[in-house]
This record gives structure tokens, C-alpha cells and sequence, in this order.
């Protein structure tokens, strides 16, 4: 026995780190998806929620699923819709539902139905299925109780009805296990995860066949608070198929939560589901634990899924899961694991001796290059949490641990180290600082014809250069989101000059962006060097610090950030835009001559009208910047915001 046990726990230690960077793959995808969303929204004055058309939802979404390693994904966006928005619900699904079904069916391939087909089925106000005294089912009926309403807006794949209706607008709430799930992820604002028993549609499956989905529910949160959720139903089998691990063979795989969750008619509620995996395919053998029980002290366990809330702060029914894979070996495992080669292990035992012996002969080599790797990996480690964090921020880090700090690795998931597990909060709030957004206008269209390699190479080559302007005029790159790059200067050392060295950094950017993308047309396509940089610039405090929890990150808050995205979304291509405050800071820094006011004002969400300045982009040699001719592009103000 001491054989198997020795070779399954190096398997099933391989399986388990597979299966845990799978779950954390697909939760991180979903998280950037949501996080895309609310970004979109809050670049668009015109738009507010519930009233959310995400275009293109089933191209991106079919990426995210390959992205993932899922083959029969079902991803759906669902707006949270209050009482006072429902009238208004008829009028925009009527306006938006043509153009969600036809990107919907140009994408999937539906050539045998048109988005006028589809307008016929569609229903012009929220709905749930109407019944009789009878229980007759008579059609759809307007949404009458009180409270919100949590439509079926966009899914992935487009589902069209043989019979009946489409379910834009259906009130999804009428399903129980997603009127249960919502609560949780309402309170705890963090992705939850049930388990859903529902016929099984796939092309292999027998009339009757029921599977198993893990359905996530991924929230969409804007100033704190649910605005809609993201809804990904995983088949486990589907998981469990691609984990191409060498030599899996025979396993059993036993999900377990720590909740006991479910649904319906279809499923009782449980927490254990058990699998019969392999390298490439994997079989359902119940809702139960399936392992032969004199296996029990072989067993390999792993947590594939902890979102870290304190359950004690929740109300009573409410239940976090989190879940575990428990790997046990069969007996035909077991039989593929023996052997009968005696003069093998001859062999290998004499081997064994020789190759010690090396080792004893080697010793003070191998010490000293292990201790060199060591010191190298200390030191690519310390480069990354440099790159994710400032220099003074990653020093407080490094004194809190040695302080006696829980967090026990900077980068640890699943942030250990968070204020709420009894660390103080890092976070500051800096009063002169400058932050800049920096947008690549065209990007979402020119990146919709491209190769993934291809839209990295892009942006790894633009983002590279813009990191070496930001290292030479000392700004902070804060993160990028898409295609936008966010920087920050004054922050965390004091610079009396941050709104000058945003300014150059700016000019640098753009600049360099004209160049690159010329460079690129060769390898990239002609259209490349169409794409330009749209840049929006605002100074002002912000408060700024270490966000720990899911993957620890250095970020700024405040109405500062808020406004320079707003310069962003309404300044226009291969243009600077620049607030007032900052216009003042440069007059003040005698650099007059680096701004001409805008012609006219713009209207900014949240703010009204506002008085802005354009930065001249090209500058004459010279020691005065502000008595320097300048190269001003001439700018169609009537057309300028026409191309996002």
C-alpha cells in the first residue's frame, strides 16, 4: 500500500493545483467581464442603469469561455430593475433588442432566423408566465408585485424558442435557485456559487440524462452597490474534462460544499457531488460521496473555492460556500499502479546509491546553486511586487509582515492579510496629485478583427513605451483597464511640479503612439495606424492605498479619478484635454503657453458644464515652454466626440 499511496499523492497533488488554477481562472475572467461592464457605463453619460446594452455581449462572452477551457458554457447579464425603472423597460428592450439579436445571430450563426423574427416573439414589458385558475398556462403576464425585478437580458448562447416567447425581459427571480442566490451575493458583493441538476442537452446525452451545472453568480457593482449580475452555468463534467493531467486515470473526484445547496424539482439539496475522472473525460456517479471507503487514508484534498467572507456578519440563512475537491484512488488505479519487476527496483536501488554518492562527492556545488536560485527568485519576487506597488507603499508591506502581520505572501489570493483579518488599513489621502486617463480611440473595432497575439503585441509594445515616458518624468502607472492607461504623479512622494510632469508624460504618449502604430502597419494591418490616443488629465486629492483581499493591488479613489475620466471620455482623438485645476497649476508654474482653452464648454455627468483647456501637443525647442511656437492640430469641435 505504501507504493499507492506514495504515487497517488503525487498525483493527486498535480490534479488538485490544476483544478484550483482552473477555478481561479474562470472567477477572474468573470471578474474582469463585470469590472469591463461598469466601466463602459460610467464612460457613458447617456447611459444609466438598468438601461444597459452590452454590445457585442456574445462575442465576448464565447472569448471568455474559450478563454476558460469551456465547451458548453451559458453566460447571461442580467440588470437589477427597481420599481421606478419598469416603465421604462418596455420602451428600451423595443429599441435595444434589435441589435442585441442581430450581433447575437451574425455571431452564433443563426441563418435561418432574422432579429425581425425575433422582435415578433419579444415581449415589450417584464414579465413572468401567466396562469388560470386553473393553473392553464395563458401567456405572458405583466409583472405586478412589489419589489425588483431581475429580467433575463442578454444570454450567451442566444436561445430561441421553438414555441412560446424570447426570454428578454422574463423575471428570472421566478427561478428559485437564482431568487436564493442573489441575497448572498447582494450582501457579500462577491461572486457565489450553487449547484444546478438540469436536462442534459449535449449532443451525446439520452432523452432523460440529467448533468450537473455549477452556476456563479459574478456581481456588477457601481458606488457600492448591486446594479446587475453576470450568471455563468459551468457543467462539473465540462470542468473536470480538460484537466490533462499525464497518467490521470480512475479517480474519483468528490465536490463537497460547505453549504447545502440546490435546486427544485430537478435536484435535492446536497453538498457532495461525485465524479469518475480521467486525463480527458470525466462520468457523473451521483449526489453522494462515491469513493470506496478503504481509500479514506488516501485521500488528497484541496479548497478550489474560498471567498474569504466572515459568515458571522451575515443574517441567519445566509450561507457562503465554499467548496472542496476530494481525490481518492480505485481499485483499477490501484491494479495499473503494481508491478511485478523485482530486478527493476534492482536496478533503480543501485541507481539510487551511485546517484547518492554523486550528490555527497557535489554537496558544497549544489548548496551554493541552490542558495543563488534562491536569491534570484527572492529577487524576481521583489521586482514584482515593486512593479504592482510604489517603493513606499512596498516598504510598509515588508514592515507589517515583519511586524507580525498574518499576510504571509503579498500576492496570496486570497489576502490574508486584509484589514479585516486584523492588519491596520494602508492607506493614505494625497492633496496635490495629477491623474491621467489615456484611451485608445478605435481600439474595441480594430481589436474585433484581430488575433489575440496580435491585439497584445499591440498593446504590449504601446504600454511598454508609455511605462518608460512614466519612469523619466517620475509618474506612477497606476494599472490599465482594457485599453486605457491610468498614471498618477505626486503620489506617494510629494512633487510640487505633478501637474508639469503629467502634462509632458501626456504629450510623450501621444507622440510615441503616432509613431508606434505607423511601425506596426507592417505586422498589425493598415488600418493600425488609425488608431490614436484620446487623453483626459485632472489634479486634485485622492485617496490612495493597498486594497487587500482577492489578489492585493495599489489603487486611487476619489472624485479626482472620476473627473479625469471624464476629460478622457469627452476629449477627443490625438488631443489632451486638461481641466481647469490643472490649467491653473500650469499658468501658475509659468506654462501659459502649453494650454488654449477649449471653444466651448462641455457638459460632464455629475459635474455640468465645465470649462476646459486643450494641451498643445508639439512644442518648439526652447527654454521657455510658454513663449514656444506650437504645432496645434485644427479641431472640428461639432465632430470631435463622434469617434469612441
Amino acid at each position: 500500500m505504501a507504493s499507492l499511496e506514495t504515487q497517488f499523492a503525487s498525483l493527486g497533488s498535480e490534479v488538485s493545483s490544476v483544478a484550483r488554477n482552473k477555478a481561479d481562472h474562470i472567477y477572474s475572467a468573470l471578474e474582469a467581464f463585470s469590472t469591463f461592464i461598469s466601466s463602459e457605463v460610467a464612460a457613458d453619460p447617456n447611459t444609466r442603469w438598468p438601461f444597459v446594452l452590452v454590445r457585442d455581449f456574445s462575442m465576448k462572452a464565447e472569448k471568455i469561455a474559450e478563454l476558460v477551457g469551456l465547451t458548453n458554457p451559458q453566460v447571461l447579464f442580467m440588470p437589477i430593475v427597481q420599481e421606478e425603472d419598469r416603465e421604462g423597460w418596455g420602451s428600451f428592450i423595443m429599441e435595444s433588442a434589435p441589435v442585441y439579436y442581430q450581433e447575437s445571430l451574425e455571431n452564433e450563426g443563426h441563418a435561418s432566423f432574422s432579429a425581425e423574427d425575433l422582435m415578433n416573439i419579444t415581449v415589450p414589458f417584464l414579465y413572468e408566465n401567466g396562469f388560470d385558475e386553473n393553473w392553464t398556462y395563458t401567456g405572458p403576464a405583466e409583472i405586478q408585485r412589489p419589489g425588483v425585478v431581475l429580467p433575463s437580458w442578454e444570454k450567451y448562447p442566444l436561445s430561441i424558442p421553438v414555441e412560446g416567447f424570447m426570454l428578454s425581459g422574463f423575471d428570472m427571480l421566478a427561478f428559485v435557485e437564482i431568487a436564493n442566490q442573489l441575497p448572498t451575493t447582494n450582501l457579500t458583493l462577491r461572486a457565489s456559487t450553487t449547484f444546478v441538476q438540469l436536462p442534459d442537452f449535449r449532443p451525446e446525452a439520452k432523452f432523460g440524462d440529467l448533468i450537473v451545472d455549477s452556476q456563479i453568480m459574478q456581481p456588477i457593482i457601481e458606488n457600492g452597490k448591486l446594479v446587475a449580475v453576470i450568471i455563468l452555468k459551468m457543467p462539473w463534467i465540462d470542468y473536470f474534462q480538460k484537466l490533462n493531467v499525464d497518467g490521470l486515470t480512475d479517480t474519483i473526484a468528490v465536490i463537497r460544499s460547505s453549504c447545502n445547496i440546490g435546486i427544485g424539482s430537478y435536484f435535492n439539496k446536497t453538498n457532495e457531488l461525485s465524479y469518475l475522472i480521467n486525463s480527458t473525460s470525466a462520468d457523473f456517479l451521483g449526489q453522494l460521496d462515491a469513493h470506496d471507503p478503504k481509500y479514506d487514508d488516501l485521500v488528497v484534498s484541496r479548497v478550489i473555492l474560498d471567498v474569504d467572507v466572515d459568515e458571522s456578519d451575515l443574517p441567519e440563512g445566509i450561507c457562503v460556500p465554499t467548496l472542496t475537491l476530494d481525490l481518492y484512488p480505485t481499485q483499477e488505479l490501484e491494479a495499473s499502479f503494481q508491478t511485478s519487476k523485482p530486478k527493476l527496483y534492482t536496478v533503480v536501488v543501485v541507481a539510487i546509491f551511485f546517484f547518492t554518492s554523486l550528490v555527497f562527492v557535489l554537496y558544497d556545488y549544489f548548496v551554493g546553486r541552490r542558495q543563488r536560485k534562491f536569491m534570484a527568485r527572492i529577487k524576481r519576487q521583489d521586482q514584482i511586487v515593486s512593479n504592482v506597488f510604489p517603493a513606499a507603499i512596498r516598504d510598509r508591506l515588508y514592515d507589517d509582515e515583519q511586524k507580525g502581520s498574518k499576510q504571509d505572501n503579498l500576492l496570496d489570493p486570497l489576502g490574508a492579510g486584509a484589514a479585516g483579518a486584523g492588519g491596520a488599513p494602508l492607506a493614505d489621502l494625497f492633496l496635490e496629485t495629477t491623474v491621467v486617463f489615456a484611451d485608445i480611440a478605435g481600439f474595441t473595432a480594430w481589436s474585433s478583427a484581430r488575433e489575440p497575439a496580435q491585439v497584445f503585441v499591440l498593446l504590449e509594445t504601446i504600454y511598454g513605451a508609455f511605462d518608460k515616458h512614466a519612469y523619466r518624468h517620475n509618474v506612477f502607472k497606476v494599472e490599465t483597464v482594457g485599453d486605457c492607461y491610468v498614471a498618477v504623479a505626486g503620489l506617494p512622494e510629494p512633487d510640487k511640479d505633478h501637474a508639469m510632469s503629467v502634462c509632458r508624460f501626456a504629450r510623450d504618449c501621444v507622440k510615441t503612439m503616432k509613431d508606434t502604430t505607423l511601425k506596426l502597419e507592417v505586422s498589425l494591418g493598415p488600418d493600425t495606424s488609425e488608431l490614436e490616443l484620446r487623453v483626459g488629465v485632472h489634479s486634485g486629492q485622492v485617496t490612495a492605498g493597498v486594497l487587500r483581499g482577492e489578489r492585493s493591488r495599489f489603487q486611487l479613489f476619489g472624485d479626482t479619478m472620476n473627473t479625469a475620466a471624464r476629460m478622457e471620455s469627452s476629449s477627443a482623438r490625438n488631443h489632451i484635454q486638461v481641466s481647469q485645476v490643472t490649467a491653473d497649476l500650469l499658468v501658475a508654474s509659468g506654462l501659459s503657453g502649453w494650454i488654449a482653452p477649449r471653444k466651448c464648454k462641455i457638459f460632464v455627468k455629475g459635474k455640468g458644464e465645465m470649462q476646459t483647456y486643450w494641451l498643445k501637443t508639439k512644442a518648439a525647442k526652447g527654454l521657455n515652454p510658454s513663449k514656444s511656437k506650437v504645432d496645434m492640430p485644427v479641431l472640428d469641435e461639432t465632430a470631435e466626440l463622434s469617434d469612441n
